[in-house]
């Protein structure tokens, strides 16, 4: 094991949209003495993870963007991976935070130093770093989720995560299996249909998908969107009409849901003309339940010549094909799973003790939470970065990312102006925000009775904020001491 590092003021581990925007909002405090911690060779997150065919963002670019960074020239409404990773490339330039980035590093084990009054942090390299506070900024969409298949190890061709696209892998003239019809499918089958020889679509749940209003940005329209006032403009209109669908899912509000649907239906019909095949892509559950997508080339790409549609449940997968409860064997070439991630999972997979030996394994046996999705009980001057209950359905996610990003700093700089050894939320607090905050969910499309990646394996849902964005930035505005234990210094 290597010696210890000098003591940090904060050490950030990830470094996609949340650990980028850490950082910047350090440096714009004056706070210089941190690291952010990548595991990969590079930064970027879910846009360096995922660039499987079609990979684009669900949220207009001009809101899928950091506030005090806009850029003008996004080159569509609705950006494509490489788009996006080049964003969060520019604003680790414009911020200067290369020095402050270490990639190849990754933290198995942290654990809190209560006489010290920081963290130990280990590494995989056998480094150990100490800090006074510690942010994870991980991401609970960064551990592919590969469901337990019978016989799935025997397959002998290609297979893969959508998260994990192998680009060295020819797919053209072959059979392949797409097992999952989310977010990731719908964008990378339309440009697959159009190689495969033959391609398998394995559906447990057929999505609810609503038209994409997407094109690209004229030359006037960018050279328009330079003047700022124009900007934030456009910008804010984005936003609430965004917002304007929360009362829908969060209060279950049918005038608002209704619509919605037939939209969606009306969008099926239009584009699926076969009823056998339009019967099998029609939801039977609330629309909002699991997540809402949007495509214009789905539907079409699923009546082509050589796609086929399969509602069987896999009961085998062999070296060659895969047996379906129906009794009929597929033979296929390649297996992609568009299977989502381990959202419920998060943070499960490092070894992060708290004061008194206590784990955030322990603590979160019986599902993740947290104050705000940002703090735990027993984890002193421990923050988190899109944690517990603050993903969205209906939002840009950098919008939530922002307003956790002032809250935790409003604690770091309380904690260095008052010259404190730990903070930590009150368990009370801790308590007391959660059973409103499940109480509120209980009444959302969320809990409508759907089997969706929000839940976890209890069926709560330890992933989704159940009220506006806006709601959440009132929250998070003004760091509340009251629900805080600070510890002085000796």
């Amino acid at each position: 094991m290597q010696g210890e590092s000098t003591m940090l003021a904060v050490l950030v581990i990830g470094a996609g949209f949340s650990g980028i925007g850490m950082g910047i909002r350090l440096r714009q405090a004056g706070i210089e003495d941190f690291l952010i911690l990548e595991r990969a060779g590079e930064i970027g997150g879910t846009w360096r993870d995922n660039h499987y065919p079609g990979a684009a963002c669900d949220v207009e670019s001009h809101l899928y963007s950091f506030s005090f960074e806009p850029r003008a020239d996004w080159s569509r409404k609705y950006s494509g991976q490489a788009e996006i990773l080049d964003y969060l490339h520019h604003c680790v330039r414009r911020y200067g935070l290369a020095p402050h980035i270490r990639c190849n590093a990754t933290m198995t084990a942290a654990r809190y130093d209560e006489a010290g009054g920081h963290w130990r942090v280990q590494l995989a390299s056998g480094e150990l770093l100490r800090t006074r506070v510690l942010i994870s900024a991980v991401g609970a969409l960064s551990e592919p989720a590969i469901p337990a298949l019978p016989g799935l190890a025997d397959f002998r061709d290609v297979r893969f995560h959508s998260a994990q696209w192998d680009h060295t892998q020819d797919l053209a003239g072959k059979r392949v299996a797409v097992i999952g019809t989310g977010a990731s499918a719908i964008q990378f089958v339309p440009p697959l249909a159009e190689q495969a020889r033959q391609l398998l679509l394995f559906q447990r749940t057929p999505p609810w998908i609503l038209p994409k209003a997407d094109r690209a940005f004229s030359t006037g329209e960018k050279r328009l969107l330079r003047l700022r006032p124009l900007q934030w403009l456009y910008r804010a209109l984005i936003y609430w009409i965004n917002e304007s669908r929360v009362p829908g899912f969060a209060r279950r509000r049918d005038w608002l849901l209704k619509p919605a649907e037939r939209m969606a239906l009306h969008h099926l019909r239009r584009q699926v003309h076969d009823p056998e095949l339009r019967q099998a892509l029609t939801p039977d559950y609330r629309i909002g339940c699991k997540r809402i997508l949007i495509s214009n080339d789905y539907y079409p790409a699923l009546q082509r010549a050589n796609v086929r549609l399969v509602r069987s449940a896999i009961a085998q997968i062999g070296a060659d094909h895969i047996d379906t409860s129906d009794g009929e064997r597929h033979q296929v070439d390649a297996l992609i799973f568009a299977t989502g991630f381990r959202a419920t999972e998060y943070l499960h997979d490092v070894d992060i003790v708290g004061r008194q030996g206590l784990s955030l394994r322990e603590a979160w046996r019986d599902g993740g939470e947290a104050y705000l999705g940002i703090a735990c009980a027993g984890f002193p001057n421990f923050f988190m970065l899109t944690g517990p209950n603050t993903g969205l359905g209906h939002s840009s996610m950098i919008f939530m990312i922002e307003a956790q990003l002032g809250f935790i700093l409003q604690a770091i700089q309380r904690l260095r102006d008052d010259g404190l050894r730990s903070i930590e939320v009150r368990a009370a607090a801790q308590q007391a925000f959660n059973a409103q905050l499940q109480e509120r969910m209980a009444n959302s499309v969320w809990s409508s009775g759907c089997r969706s990646w929000y839940l976890d394996a209890r069926g709560r849902n330890t992933t989704l904020w159940p009220a506006s964005t806006l709601a959440y930035w009132w929250q998070t505005r003004r760091w509340p001491a009251e629900a805080f234990t600070l510890e002085p210094s000796d």
